[in-house]
């Protein structure tokens, strides 16, 4: 059984930091399409950024990019999200997915997540102005 456990989210002022954690279970081998996504109220769910275990490479929505860092501990079965310089727009659900089917191109093709297998329950995030 697959199990996606999110932790770190919280409240923070704008420019401030935090750092998400997804600790999976049960994922079958080292080759898995890991992403973490945003849904805030009233909108469509988005893609933050994505990882392939097998080789790290990362995929990042360009309102991120430059500001948060997906990466990996495969010794521990943990993706982080390290978000620097946190704006009120980033309030959000975030969500921690996973799917061992995809190869990396299709991974690198994720977009709002549909389809991908595996969901965590997710971890507020709140940003104040």
């Amino acid at each position: 059984q697959v199990q996606l456990v999110e932790s770190g989210g919280g409240s923070v002022q704008a420019g401030g930091s935090l750092s998400l954690s997804c600790a999976a279970s049960g994922l079958p081998g080292s080759s898995n399409c890991m992403g973490w996504f945003r849904q805030a109220p009233g909108k469509e769910r988005e893609r933050v950024a994505i990882i392939y275990t097998d080789g790290a490479d990362t995929y990042y929505a360009d309102s991120v990019k430059g500001r948060f860092t997906i990466s990996q501990d495969n010794a521990k079965n943990t993706v982080y999200l390290q978000m620097n310089s946190l704006k009120p727009e980033d309030t959000a659900m975030y969500y921690c997915a996973a799917d061992p089917r995809l190869t990396l191109r299709a991974c690198r093709s994720v977009v709002a997540g549909t389809g991908l297998l595996y969901w965590g329950q997710g971890t507020q995030v709140t940003v104040s102005s």
